[in-house]
């Protein structure tokens, strides 16, 4: 039996946060494989039009989309520029992320509510705007979470409950429209080598603690995520719903 080769020809893709990291990794990687890809960004247009012309170099379509996806209007307005653009939508990509990166007896109310909402509350109105647009054809839609979901990290209360949040709500998502052949799931991770490690108090630390912790010996990389996106979006992953794939070398099975 030949091996099934992953080919997204024909398919529209939404990459949330997509001009930079992981997110450039997985618009390219879905490029790679065949898909038209629209990028969201929020602030640096010009990464976002290096991200699409590295996208239209595989012979796809490619745009570029600004908006805040922790803003409801923002959202609105993204989805209906796919409308306009393609009419539909086959997956949608979850990516784009924030929060405030505190010990949680430090957290406001403000923070709290407002990590809540850039990260688990948008992917929540994504997915009702991307089911809208996939109808009853089918799709795929993935969210990257993080091993801050269910476990404790420095300086991570507020972001590792959205995510939380996320993988929970990938499960009740998934259950509700299975039926219309449309899969639901999140790729979760450790530390990625991106720049959003300077955001963290001690970026140094934090890298030399987890290659250290890692079987692998070695951090993970966008492409490593990008390349379990592309699994949980092709037909090899058909039939899988509400699944949480980590992707980080063995670090999260170490005692």
């Amino acid at each position: 039996m030949a091996v099934q080769e992953i080919n997204l020809a024909g398919k529209y893709a939404l990459v949330t946060g997509g001009s930079r990291g992981i997110g450039r990794a997985i618009a390219e990687r879905l490029a790679e494989a065949g898909a038209a890809v629209m990028v969201n960004y929020l602030h640096r247009r010009s990464a976002a039009e290096e991200t699409a012309e590295a996208i239209a170099a595989y012979g796809v379509e490619a745009k570029i989309v600004k908006g805040n996806v922790g803003v409801a209007a923002d959202v609105d307005r993204i989805f209906g520029e796919i409308a306009q653009t393609w009419g539909q939508l086959d997956i949608l990509v979850s990516n784009a992320a924030s929060g405030v990166l505190k010990p949680a007896l430090d957290i406001t109310p403000r923070h709290f509510h407002w990590t809540m909402d850039v990260n688990a509350a948008a992917f929540l109105h994504l997915v009702q705007h991307a089911s809208e647009l996939m109808g009853d054809r089918g799709g795929r839609i993935v969210a990257v979470s993080s091993l801050g979901a269910v476990r404790a990290l420095p300086n991570y209360a507020a972001v590792g409950a959205s995510k939380s949040a996320i993988e929970s709500l990938v499960r009740h998502l998934a259950v509700e429209l299975a039926p219309r052949g449309i899969y639901v799931n999140a790729v979760s991770t450790s530390v990625v080598e991106t720049d959003a490690l300077k955001y963290f108090p001690n970026p140094e630390e934090i890298v030399a603690e987890t290659r250290r912790r890692t079987p692998a010996g070695r951090l993970v990389t966008p492409r490593h995520i990008a390349n379990a996106v592309l699994f949980l979006v092709s037909p090899l992953a058909d039939f899988v719903a509400g699944h949480t794939l980590v992707a980080d070398g063995g670090y999260s099975i170490v005692a």
